[in-house]
């Protein structure tokens, strides 16, 4: 075992989880908000950072990759020089790293010292979402485990609608400087929150390579970072491209719109799943990468008509905005004996996911068009339910032969 089940704040005989509890989950939460407004905010900036800096748009777009690579090295190797060191003080500690990466960014003299602050940022943001998955339990009774999970990513929601935007907005009137600043204001709130709200999360023991050797050896385990994979790049791979594909159809304040409504039906989405997530699990899932399908086969079949698009981007809200949390049960459930473990393999396979959804997305976009891009995205999106399948047919097969070994004397 890896939690001393004594000290848990999330292991309780049917108690209700009390207001000090919910704080914390909300503390963790603001975190989370400040972690994902960090990480995309040269998206919208990208232009004018580029300019200043002195290098073009392309190299500047080293500002996003490079968090996405640091974060899926860090996930594990920073987890397990962690040791058995109280998870309350590692969830400060990089808090404190992404206060100083935005820091750097925003005095940064050249592209240079930039990359040293996005690097910053991304082996913080591995180790804080490993952590932030495999606590959300803890932090509260067990019944309340996926509520927990889902207020923690509503700040993922919350960053995309307000964050993001907030940001471009401030550099807007002044600079992309004083965007960085005062995302660098935003994690001082979250550290202080977490000082004071979070409580002590002790490790009994420290994680190591043998539990992700254990956890791959399982193959329902393998099969699970499959499919999170799947589903992940299908969405990145596309998602990351849609502007070039709406805007042959809306103008620019229209794609804002449509963006904005992703995001805002995506923030119901994760509320409402997070009450059905935990007594629907598997149907949960297969419901949210179907939808993710029909939302990216929409977009291509339903191609410059505006009610099809608008309504298949919020249909693609509805699924984004729930599969997070459905992938982030499934997960704490599947390696319940190895949280951190598998924690750190699911930032991991998403930050993967993520580069290489976008990275051979972006190249199929220059070489062949945005719609050969979509049909790679339903493509991933269809491998992702098989996978699925794949899975529980791998369940229904252990419980078969578990029902059988209790049933039937033994052939060997």
């Amino acid at each position: 075992m890896h939690i001393d089940a004594p000290t848990l704040p999330g292991t309780s005989d049917g108690l209700s989880t009390t207001i000090r509890q919910w704080l914390a989950v909300l503390a963790v939460a603001v975190s989370a908000f400040a972690f994902v407004t960090a990480e995309f905010l040269p998206v919208g900036l990208l232009p004018q950072i580029a300019h200043d800096l002195g290098v073009s748009p392309g190299v500047a777009g080293l500002m996003v990759t490079t968090p996405g690579v640091m974060a899926a090295i860090f996930a594990p190797t920073l987890i397990i020089g962690a040791g058995r060191m109280d998870r309350r003080y590692v969830f400060l500690l990089l808090t404190a790293v992404l206060f100083v990466s935005n820091v750097v960014c925003a005095m940064a003299p050249g592209f240079a010292t930039m990359l040293i602050g996005r690097a910053m940022l991304g082996a913080a943001l591995g180790g804080f979402w490993t952590l932030a998955t495999a606590a959300a339990p803890r932090l509260v009774q067990g019944k309340d485990a996926a509520k927990s999970t889902a207020i923690i990513l509503t700040g993922v929601t919350f960053a995309t609608v307000i964050g993001v935007p907030l940001g471009i907005f401030i550099a807007s009137f002044s600079s992309w400087r004083l965007s960085f600043a005062a995302t660098a204001g935003l994690v001082a709130v979250a550290l202080t929150a977490q000082a004071l709200l979070v409580p002590r999360l002790p490790s009994a023991s420290g994680l190591r390579i043998h539990d992700f050797k254990a956890l791959l050896a399982r193959p329902h385990a393998r099969l699970s970072m499959l499919m999170v994979a799947f589903a992940f790049g299908a969405h990145f791979s596309t998602y990351t491209y849609i502007a070039p594909l709406l805007e042959q159809d809306f103008s620019l304040n229209a794609i804002t719109l449509l963006l904005l409504g992703f995001g805002v039906i995506g923030f119901f989405s994760n509320a409402i799943m997070s009450t059905l997530v935990g007594t629907h699990l598997v149907k949960s899932v297969a419901a949210m990468i179907s939808l993710l399908l029909a939302a990216i086969l929409s977009m291509l079949l339903l191609g410059h008509s505006h009610i099809g698009e608008t309504a298949a981007m919020l249909i693609w809200g509805v699924a984004f905005g729930a599969l997070p949390l459905c992938f982030s049960v499934w997960i704490q459930r599947g390696t319940a004996d190895y949280p951190e473990a598998g924690s750190a393999m699911f930032v991991s396979i998403i930050q993967v996911a993520i580069a290489t959804g976008s990275a051979v997305g972006g190249a199929i976009v220059d070489h062949a068009g945005v719609e050969t891009d979509f049909m790679l995205g339903a493509g991933l999106a269809v491998l992702g339910l098989v996978t699925l399948q794949r899975v529980m047919a791998l369940g229904r097969s252990g419980s078969a032969h578990a029902a059988k070994s209790r049933c039937e004397p033994s052939m060997d």
